[in-house]
C-alpha cells in the first residue's frame, strides 16, 4: 500500500468532533477537530477570542484557553483553562510618564478552584516605589477577598468581562490616581472533583 493511500485510509477512520466552550460561555462551539479515538482529544487545549464567542469586536483582544476533559458521542466538552490579553493591546494602553504596577496572586474561589491571576494597574502619573507597593498590596487584598466570595464561573465572568478590573480600579484609585486596570492573565491551577481539590492536570493514556 502506498503512503498516499495509507494517509487517506487514516483520514477515513477519523471522526469529526465539535469542541464546545463551558456553559458559562453559552456552550458555544469553538472548533471542530478530527480524531481516530475520542480519548486522544482529552487534555487538548483550544484557543479562541471572546469576540468569537460574543460577536463583540471590542473583545477581540481577550484570548481564551479551554481544555477538553470529556468526550461524549461527537462532542468534546471543555473547561476554562485561562485567559490572556493580546500583547498588542497591552502595548497600546501603556503611556510614557506613568507607572505600571503588576500583581500576581494565587487565590481560591469559594467552590474550591485555584487560580493564578495577573493584574496590571496603569497610573495617571509616574509614582514612587512606596506608592507602587501600596497599590500592589491593595490589588492583592481586593482580588483575594473578591474571589474568595465568588464561584469559579462568577470569577471567570468577572475577569474576562471586566467587572473584577473595575472593582480593583475603584479601590486602588484612592491610593493614587489611576488611568486603567486590566486583569491581564489568568491560569487554572486547581479544580474541584468528587475526590476533592486536585491539580488542573489531565493525564492521558490509551485505554486497555
Amino acid at each position: 500500500m502506498s503512503s498516499k493511500v495509507a494517509v487517506k485510509d487514516r483520514w477515513r477512520m477519523k471522526q469529526w468532533y465539535a469542541v464546545v466552550a463551558p456553559e458559562v460561555f453559552g456552550s458555544t462551539t469553538i472548533a471542530t477537530t478530527p480524531a481516530d479515538k475520542p480519548w486522544k482529544l482529552l487534555g487538548r487545549v483550544f484557543e479562541t477570542t471572546l469576540f468569537d464567542i460574543t460577536g463583540d469586536f471590542s473583545q477581540v483582544h481577550v484570548h481564551l484557553k479551554f481544555q477538553v476533559y470529556e468526550v461524549r458521542d461527537d462532542t468534546a466538552y471543555t473547561r476554562f483553562k485561562g485567559h490572556e490579553l493580546a500583547r498588542d493591546y497591552m502595548k497600546s494602553i501603556i503611556r510614557r510618564k506613568s507607572s505600571k504596577v503588576t500583581s500576581i496572586v494565587d487565590v481560591f474561589t469559594k467552590d474550591g478552584y485555584g487560580l493564578r491571576i495577573t493584574t496590571v494597574a496603569l497610573t495617571s502619573f509616574r509614582c514612587k516605589t512606596l506608592q507602587k507597593h501600596m497599590i500592589r498590596k491593595l490589588i492583592r487584598e481586593t482580588i483575594t477577598n473578591y474571589v474568595g466570595e465568588k464561584t469559579f464561573n462568577e470569577v471567570i465572568q468577572a475577569m474576562v468581562f471586566g467587572s473584577l478590573a473595575l472593582e480593583i480600579f475603584q479601590k486602588a484609585k484612592k491610593v493614587y490616581p489611576l488611568r486603567k486596570v486590566e486583569v491581564y492573565k489568568s491560569k487554572l491551577l486547581y479544580l474541584t472533583t468528587p475526590e476533592g481539590v486536585k491539580k488542573s492536570v489531565i493525564t492521558v493514556s490509551a485505554p486497555s
